[in-house]
This record gives C-alpha cells, sequence and structure tokens, in this order.
C-alpha cells in the first residue's frame, strides 16, 4: 500500500511516516506540509491512500480533498485531525473522503488506511456516533457548509424549476444583473460548473 502523508506538523508528519514505515506492507511515497503539496503529490504519486490534516495554514485539508476528489472521484482519502468539528465531518461526507479519524486514535490509523485501501469508508468512534444526527439534517448542514444564504437558495430552487434568469429576476424583484451574480457566486462557492449541474445537485438533495 503505498501512502502519501501531509500535516503541516513535521514532527507529526515524521512520527506518522516512522510509525507506517514499520510495517511491512506500506510503503511512505511522500511527505507534505499544506494542501497545495498534497494536491500536487496526489497528482505526482498518484497514492493508493493520502493521510492528511484538515487545519493547515496555506490550504485547508478539505480544500485539497475537494480539489483532488473533484479531478480524481475514486482518490481514497483519510482525514487525520484534532478536531471533531461538525461542519468538518459533513463537509468530509460531502466531498466524498474516505475516512475521518481524530489524531488522538493513533492506534486506528493502520486499521483504518488498511480498510479505506479496501474500499471501505471509516469513521472514528467519536465521530460514527455523530453520523446518524449529522445525517439526518444532511440537507441543512449542506446549504449552510456552502455558505449559501436564503436569497440564493430561492435562486437555486428556481433554477432547478426550469426558469431563466429574466424569469427568477421578476419572480424575485431584482434585476437580471442580480440574478446573474447571484449565480456566479453559487457556482463558484459549490464548484459547479453551470445551472444544469446545479439543477440536478439541487434535485438530489431536496
Amino acid at each position: 500500500m503505498r501512502v502519501v502523508i501531509v500535516d503541516d506538523d513535521t514532527f507529526v508528519a515524521g512520527a506518522l511516516k516512522t510509525i507506517l514505515e514499520a510495517e511491512e506492507d506500506v510503503t511512505v511515497v511522500g511527505v507534505g506540509n499544506d494542501g497545495r503539496e498534497a494536491v500536487q503529490l496526489y497528482e505526482d504519486r498518484k497514492p493508493d491512500v493520502l493521510l492528511m490534516d484538515i487545519r493547515m495554514k496555506e490550504m485547508s485539508g478539505l480544500e485539497a480533498a475537494k480539489q483532488i476528489l473533484g479531478r480524481a472521484p475514486k482518490a481514497k482519502i483519510l482525514l487525520l485531525t484534532t478536531f471533531s468539528d461538525d461542519e468538518y465531518i459533513v463537509k468530509a461526507l460531502k466531498y466524498g473522503v474516505k475516512g475521518y479519524l481524530l489524531k488522538q486514535d493513533y492506534h486506528s490509523i493502520l486499521p483504518a488506511l488498511q480498510a479505506v485501501h479496501l474500499g471501505q469508508s471509516v469513521f472514528g468512534t467519536e465521530i460514527m456516533a455523530k453520523l446518524p444526527e449529522l445525517l439526518k439534517e444532511k440537507k441543512s448542514f449542506d446549504w449552510s457548509a456552502f455558505d449559501i444564504g436564503e436569497k440564493e437558495l430561492q435562486v437555486i430552487s428556481l433554477v432547478a424549476e426550469g426558469f431563466s434568469n429574466k424569469e427568477i429576476a421578476e419572480r424575485l424583484f431584482l434585476s437580471e444583473g442580480t440574478v446573474r451574480n447571484y449565480m456566479s457566486q453559487i457556482l463558484d462557492k459549490m464548484g459547479l460548473r453551470d445551472r444544469t449541474q446545479l439543477a440536478v445537485y439541487y434535485l438530489n438533495v431536496k
């Protein structure tokens, strides 16, 4: 199993490398210190699993995961963090991350890597306890995770109904230019290409 490790704490990254390289079936093929390096290392080394911290200075692990999975949907990413914030968990699930563990679960890292390598999704005990509630409220969490406001959500719902920008402007008492600006902001926030993708996404989570 080929693994890339990314953590902005060089001590932690080094410790993880030492722990994993003690295993016969694990080869650490790269070590990075921020999300940008994670994206580049993934493209260059094509690891079986990317083990990555979430909170990093230049680019977060979540943003790196979003970029990597946007280009390689089958990428296997295991996030490792000291934080069990609900927003991080929801975003990780939304982006398609395969695992999310708290750093204090060191004994679980190797089994988690092996499980993710085999195509399973792995979440730590504390996180698993939160999943039912988070998934039950998935819709509201999804929109807040995208930083979508009430007016933007109204625009999205009308797009999903097939209305043009002009028709949306009339219904929401806005100018057509304002609607175009809303559309641009929405697509940028959600990382989507066009209104068709937006409509499909909305209808899937509705």
